[in-house]
């Protein structure tokens, strides 16, 4: 069977400092890409799992999820919202994009 991996990439204030493409990596493969104020549904395998989000040699933090057979789990990411973030992230990389479960 499988299970679904929702990711949306919204922002909570206007704009976001890291803008682009972002690729969506799962278990370490890319799988797929989110633009700004889009969802990206991506089938999985049951099981666990981790969740990166990448621009170039930006990232989130990788973050594990579980997901049963036939549900789904949801994550919200954004890039850098305020320049205090931002200016860490070149020194920190992953701290450029932030990715929670929802």
């Amino acid at each position: 069977m499988s299970a679904t991996l929702s990711l949306t990439r919204e922002t909570p204030m206007a704009f976001e400092l890291r803008r682009g493409v972002f690729d969506i990596s799962v278990d370490g493969s890319t799988v797929g890409t989110i633009e700004s104020h889009k969802t990206v549904e991506v089938p999985v395998e049951p099981g666990h799992h981790t969740l990166q989000i990448r621009h170039g040699r930006y990232s989130s933090r990788s973050e594990a999820f579980d997901v049963p057979d036939r549900d789904v789990v949801s994550f919200q990411c954004h890039g850098a919202m305020v320049w205090p973030t931002y200016v860490l992230s070149f020194l920190k990389p992953d701290l450029a994009i932030s990715l929670k479960q929802t």
